[in-house]
């Protein structure tokens, strides 16, 4: 509604009465015309909502560009502040397969797009680190494969703004949704629907070869190898690493989560990962970047020891941006410090 169109104080209390009641009537009217509405978005009926963080008043930084030169530009936006990420059971499908209908359903809603953009093109590892997502496993970044956009539509008196994250694993699809924005009347501020399953590609048998036993899940009651949690999760920490404290030494090993990562990629010369390197909260977050960014690059040039092509490897750190867990316990700071393994190969 336009502002203009609101009489002025001064004006309303001037009129006789029988004219100020109409007045305010139609007001009102265009008041609740105009009022923010719910924002509905149809996903799969397998989706599957994974985690959902709601506040009252508070801010986002909504992405309007690529990561360039250091960062990413961003409109500050205030008011209601809801988070949700889902996950979809959805082999075969693409990001883009999924991100289509979702992205329609926006417009439809009246959003207007600002800005989208395509996992490389977007910045790759750092776009993902400097925006807002949920923490793993609610919300899962395969850092070679995900889409980004950001919208926004006019309500009454302020913009409100959705993003969607969209990026997948072997046979899942994640789904990050932010609204922020007026405050809209009720429980349902953004929820999903599960009216239109998406479609993807009919699936081939595969068939197996002797490669695939290294990346087969383990059987149930076992826990799944490290190259098995590679392929069906996109991630998997380096468990048993240990380096002198505070520093970015690694021991000598044997680790045999090394030596099981290096044997995949020798095998699997298409693919690459990406090792990011994790800390926990002690310390300045600029000294944890480097030290983690540090271990990450010790852990690349062991397995570069133990014959991975070099170019099948990237490393980096996001210090303890990233926490798994909480770091207010001994046990939840031993956890966040690890150094994770990330496929971000698309094919």
């Amino acid at each position: 509604m336009n502002k203009a169109s609101i009489l002025p104080l001064a004006v309303l209390m001037a009129l006789p009465w029988p004219v100020l009641a109409a007045a305010q009537s139609v007001q009102a009217a265009a008041v609740t015309a105009t009022a923010p509405r719910a924002m509905v978005l149809d996903l799969p009926t397998n989706a599957r909502r994974t985690a959902a963080q709601e506040t009252d008043l508070g801010s986002y930084k909504v992405p309007i560009s690529r990561y360039e030169q250091g960062r990413i530009q961003s409109v500050w936006a205030e008011g209601e502040v809801h988070r949700q990420a889902w996950q979809i059971q959805a082999p075969g499908l693409t990001t883009l397969q999924i991100l289509a209908p979702l992205r329609t359903q926006l417009a439809d809603a009246g959003f207007d797009t600002i800005f989208e953009c395509e996992a490389r093109d977007c910045g790759g590892f750092d776009f993902r680190y400097a925006t807002d997502v949920l923490p793993e496993p609610d919300m899962h970044v395969d850092l070679g494969d995900f889409r980004f956009i950001s919208a926004h539509r006019m309500g009454s008196d302020r913009p409100e703004y959705i993003t969607l994250l969209v990026s997948r694993s072997a046979g899942r699809g994640f789904v990050q949704m932010i609204r922020v924005g007026p405050h809209i009347p009720g429980d349902t501020v953004l929820t999903a629907s599960t009216k239109s399953p998406m479609q993807g590609p009919p699936q081939a048998t595969p068939v197996a070869t002797p490669q695939d036993a290294a990346v087969r899940p383990a059987q149930e009651g076992q826990t799944p190898t490290l190259t098995a949690r590679l392929e069906a999760q996109g991630r998997a920490v380096l468990e048993d690493l240990d380096f002198t404290p505070g520093s970015a030494t690694l021991g000598q090993g044997p680790f045999p989560t090394l030596a099981s990562l290096a044997s995949y990629l020798k095998t699997h010369p298409d693919r690459s990962v990406t090792l990011v390197g994790h800390t926990d909260a002690e310390g300045s977050l600029a000294a944890n970047i480097a030290l983690s960014k540090n271990r990450a690059g010790a852990v690349r040039q062991r397995l570069a020891d133990l014959g991975v092509p070099s170019g099948q490897i990237t490393a980096d750190g996001v210090g303890y941006l990233s926490p798994l867990t909480s770091n207010l316990t001994a046990e939840g700071r031993s956890r966040n410090r690890r150094v994770e393994a990330i496929l971000d190969t698309v094919q």
